[in-house]
């Protein structure tokens, strides 16, 4: 896997030092773009080219109770994406980012005409409180169909990726991940998800107990993902690996995301350095699987939708940072008397 440029990344640093500002006053500011200048290795980094793709699956343990909205959702939000009318179809416009959507795993069939990227595994994962999610080769596959989601972005030019989620009931595997791989306890991982209740989120939790301790012997990352995880889970571990092995950075957006990259860390650590967090999402545990993987969230505003569309809004923010480091003068080119002036 490529390592981000460090000599790039210095010579963006010297850069900022000779902009006409105080050092260091537009703070992250200044670091970001230091940063995109490592991962596109050259001083002056080029303005983004942003993708959005979107997974969706199905998970048996959703008809346990886990969720506040019934499984059917998960086939018409995909085809709200393709009409355009969820939020990350009109964050997609906003930003000029392509927008592709990917069934890897919908308990549905959808007429194969319709322009979504028709890659199933099966009709959604099994119940992972009695069984493994996902059989070796099925996890397999919805990895590889994100890695080939990855190749298709990068190929048509983009320089960013961002991938989204749709899936209802994923945050319970996500939070079975997450405890699996971190060591966290479900009590200080499972939240509210859509937004069940009380009852609702004592199920959740005893679905991510009871899969943990079915499942304890396991050892590895991808070994978790399997028994644990769901099929657009897999698919974007997969796109992260993908991305990382191209040399091309990813935002992580939610919950869901952060788990799947949690695991793509595990199994390749390297995939952390092209990795950035957008925000902190409202969902119990995602800062601490953020935190597992070193990576800071840039804001906080209280999201929790999912879909990949608080990385999305990070968009227009990397680009000023991008666009500020190119574009402004330097105290030699403006005339201006720096600090250091006698």
């Amino acid at each position: 896997m490529p390592h981000p440029d460090a000599s790039a990344f210095d010579a963006a640093v010297a850069r900022q030092a000779r902009l006409t500002k105080p050092a260091g006053s537009l703070g992250k500011l200044e670091t970001l773009a230091c940063q995109f200048a490592a991962w596109q290795g050259r001083a002056i980094p080029s303005r983004l080219r942003p993708a959005i793709t979107v997974f969706a699956a199905d998970h048996g343990v959703a008809r346990s109770g886990v969720s506040a909205y019934p499984v059917e959702v998960t086939a018409e939000m995909v085809k709200n994406f393709v009409r355009g009318g969820a939020a990350i179809s009109v964050l997609a416009r906003e930003i000029d980012a392509t927008l592709e959507v990917v069934d890897v795993g919908v308990a549905a069939d959808f007429d194969p005409a319709m322009p979504i990227v028709h890659a199933k595994v099966r009709y959604g994962s099994r119940n992972l409180c009695d069984e493994p999610a996902m059989q070796e080769q099925e996890c397999e596959q919805a990895i590889e169909a994100g890695r080939a989601a990855a190749r298709r972005a990068i190929a048509a030019g983009a320089t960013l990726l961002i991938a989204g989620e749709m899936g209802i009931g994923n945050t319970t595997p996500s939070a079975a991940l997450i405890c699996a791989l971190s060591g966290a306890r479900p009590v200080d991982v499972v939240g509210r998800g859509t937004g069940v209740d009380d009852q609702g989120m004592a199920r959740k939790r005893g679905a991510v107990e009871k899969a943990l301790l079915r499942a304890r012997t396991t050892d590895t990352a991808a070994g978790w993902l399997a028994e644990v995880g769901g099929l657009e889970i897999a698919a974007i571990a997969g796109y992260y690996l993908e991305a990382a092995s191209a040399g091309v950075p990813a935002l992580v957006d939610g919950f869901i995301t952060a788990a799947a990259a949690l695991v793509a860390c595990g199994i390749d650590i390297d995939t952390r350095d092209w990795l950035l967090a957008s925000h902190r999402s409202r969902e119990l545990g995602h800062e601490l699987a953020l935190t597992a993987m070193g990576l800071e969230p840039l804001y906080d505003f209280g999201l929790r939708l999912g879909e990949g569309s608080g990385a999305a809004l990070t968009v227009p923010m990397l680009q000023m940072a991008i666009r500020l480091h190119a574009d402004m003068a330097t105290f030699a080119e403006a005339g201006v008397s720096d600090r250091d002036h006698e």
